[in-house]
C-alpha cells in the first residue's frame, strides 16, 4: 500500500486527566502532558504506517517550532514529510485537548496553515504513482480544489477515501456535493453524515451521499462501532469493549485500519473489523500515536477481543 495522506495536519498537545480549568491564576496537577502528529490526514498516517503502508503526507504547514515538531513527529513514525508545504506567514495548525477522566476531550483548536493549501502545493506526480490517496478535511480547502485532486487521482487508478473534519453543525452538502463522484470511500462520524447531508436520520443521510456518487460509507458511531454501506447493502460491524483513555485520533485510527484493509482487498465490513480493531488499541492509552501495534498485532486483536454487545 503506497498511500499519500493529504490534508489536516495539526499538532495536538494533550493533557490528562482534567476534570476542571482552575480559576484566576489556579494550578493543578496532572498525570501526563504529550505532543502528537494528528490530524484527518496527520493522525490517520500514524496508523497507516503502523499497519504496514508507505505513507506520504501532503498539506500545509507553518516554519514556526509547532510546525518543525509535527514534521520530527512524522518522521519519527517512518513516514515521508516531502510533501508538506511550509508556510511563512501562517502558523501551524495546533490543538490544546485537555482529557476528561472518561476519555471525552473538548478542544482548543487554531485552524492555521491548513486552509492555504491549494493545487499549486499539490504533488501531481505522486498522486499518479500512489495506490491509494485519502483526503482529509476537503471542506477547508474548498470542494472544487477537492474535487479536482480526487477525480486526478481516479483517472490515474489511485484508490480515493474522504474523512470529514467539521462537526455536522457547521456542515453542509453543498461544501462536499462536488467531490462525491470521485470518492470510492467516504468515512465520517455519524454527526457529520446528518449534518453534510442535511438529513435527520442517518439512514436518509448515507442514501444521499451514495446517490451524489460517494462509493462505500462508512460511518463511525463511537461506541457503537460502524456502519458500512455499499452497493451490496449496509452491515453494523461492532465496536471492541476497552477501557478508554482517550478518544483523539480514534476516527483517524478507523480510517487507518479500515484503508489498510481494503488495500488487502478486503470486502468493506470485513475491512471495518480492522477500522475498529485499531480504533481501539490507539484509544486505550493518550493521543493519536498511541500503541506499540502493527498489523499482525491488530489483526490478533481483533479475533481475540470482545466486541460491544
Amino acid at each position: 500500500m503506497d498511500v499519500v495522506t493529504m490534508g489536516v495536519h495539526v499538532l495536538d498537545v494533550l493533557v490528562r486527566p482534567v476534570e476542571a480549568i482552575p480559576e484566576g491564576q489556579g494550578a493543578t496537577l496532572v498525570e501526563d502532558i504529550r505532543m502528537t502528529a494528528a490530524g484527518t490526514a496527520g493522525g490517520t498516517a500514524l496508523t497507516l504506517a503502523k499497519l504496514g503502508a508507505t505513507v506520504r503526507s501532503a498539506g500545509a504547514i507553518g516554519t514556526d517550532a509547532s510546525g518543525d515538531m509535527l514534521v520530527q513527529l512524522l518522521r519519527r513514525a517512518g513516514i515521508d514529510t516531502e510533501f508538506l508545504v511550509r508556510r511563512t506567514d501562517t502558523a501551524t495548525s495546533a490543538s490544546v485537548l485537555p482529557i476528561r477522566p472518561d476519555g471525552g476531550r473538548p478542544s482548543l483548536h487554531l485552524l492555521g496553515a491548513n486552509i492555504t493549501y491549494g493545487l499549486d502545493d499539490v504533488p501531481w506526480d505522486a498522486l499518479a504513482r500512489a495506490t491509494h490517496l485519502h483526503l482529509g478535511g476537503p471542506e477547508l480547502i474548498g470542494v472544487d480544489v477537492a474535487a479536482r485532486i480526487l477525480s486526478y487521482a481516479k483517472e490515474h487508478g489511485t484508490v480515493t477515501s474522504v474523512d470529514l473534519l467539521a462537526p455536522g453543525a457547521l456542515g453542509s452538502f453543498e461544501q462536499i456535493e462536488a467531490a462525491l463522484p470521485h470518492i470510492d470511500h467516504l468515512l465520517p462520524n455519524e454527526d457529520q453524515v446528518l449534518g453534510f447531508s442535511g438529513e435527520r436520520d442517518l439512514a436518509a443521510g448515507v442514501r444521499k451521499l451514495r446517490e451524489a456518487g460517494a462509493g462505500v460509507v462508512a460511518v463511525t458511531r463511537g461506541g457503537e462501532g460502524a456502519l458500512v454501506v455499499s452497493a451490496d447493502g449496509s452491515e453494523t460491524v461492532p465496536a471492541f469493549a476497552v477501557d478508554v483513555v482517550d478518544t483523539t485520533g480514534c476516527g483517524d485510527a478507523f480510517s487507518a485500519g479500515y484503508l489498510r484493509g481494503v488495500s488487502l482487498g478486503r470486502a468493506p465490513a470485513r475491512a471495518a473489523v480492522l477500522g475498529c480493531a485499531a480504533a481501539a488499541l490507539v484509544a486505550q492509552g493518550l493521543g493519536s500515536d498511541h500503541g506499540d501495534f502493527d498489523l499482525a498485532v491488530a489483526e490478533e486483536f481483533a479475533e481475540s477481543a470482545k466486541a460491544r454487545a
